[in-house]
């Protein structure tokens, strides 16, 4: 077994299909805004890639961290450490170039048990706020990438994880990007269903967003206490995070 960097595409998007079902449409919004031979590794047996991760640079309080991204094996090769080695040499290269930590959100609860034996702690929560319409619709106007990344750090909790450059290109073309009085929110229409990926600021305005919107129903991710939601493994000794928003799921 091998571990490097990539050096084709199309075995990549075969192995992300076939572990996450996502679309043509979605792999071409993240290999053309997200992805970078330089933050991808894959392990490969023979000329066969056996397992791949990726990874999105982000910030904290000036320190660099790696949000650790989409890891997967292929069927065949799973069960045989594979996706460990994989994650070792990830962390050692990572620490190499400066990086404070890293930080990954597991896809299910079961994944917390695997991540844990490779030094991943749970670090942040998620308040996760479900309403309806209100009967009258909040001020609001739209607002781009850069203003967006702008308005967010001064909405940030203390300590919370900013991702801005590739993964704001990627959040992009998931979301959109609105403004109103005291509040900040990226979110994405699904039929009358407005999913808020983040409300910063005032969460009494959701119900009068969604009115304004034009949507029945919504779900807001919001700083909080709730359901734990990422995890993260210090590269030294600074301390983690206390937010993260954006898992691209």
């Amino acid at each position: 077994m091998r571990i490097d960097h990539p050096t084709q595409i199309p075995p990549l998007r075969q192995l992300w299909k076939q572990a996450f079902g996502d679309g043509d449409a979605f792999l071409d919004h993240y290999f053309s805004t997200a992805y970078a031979p330089d933050r991808c590794l894959c392990a490969n047996e023979g000329d066969a890639l056996a397992a791949a991760l990726y990874w999105l640079d982000c910030e904290v309080d000036g320190r660099k961290i790696a949000y650790i991204y989409a890891v997967a094996t292929e069927a065949e090769f799973r069960g045989r450490g594979i996706c460990h080695k994989l994650m070792a040499k990830t962390h050692e290269i990572l620490k190499n170039q400066g990086y404070s930590g890293t930080i990954l959100v597991p896809g299910e609860p079961a994944l917390e048990d695997f991540y844990a034996p490779m030094g991943y702690r749970s670090c942040t929560e998620i308040r996760e706020v479900v309403c309806a319409r209100g009967p009258e619709p909040a001020a609001l106007r739209p607002i781009d990438g850069a203003e967006y990344a702008r308005l967010r750090r001064e909405l940030l909790p203390e300590n919370a994880v900013i991702q801005e450059g590739a993964s704001l290109s990627f959040l992009a073309t998931q979301a959109e990007f609105y403004a109103g009085t005291h509040w900040l929110l990226a979110a994405r229409r699904e039929g009358e269903c407005l999913y808020g990926l983040e409300l910063l600021g005032d969460i009494t305005a959701a119900p009068g967003i969604l009115t304004a919107l034009g949507c029945a129903q919504g779900q807001f991710r919001t700083p909080g206490p709730g359901r734990p939601f990422a995890m993260y493994r210090p590269l030294d000794a600074a301390p983690a995070p206390a937010y993260f928003a954006f898992a691209f799921d």
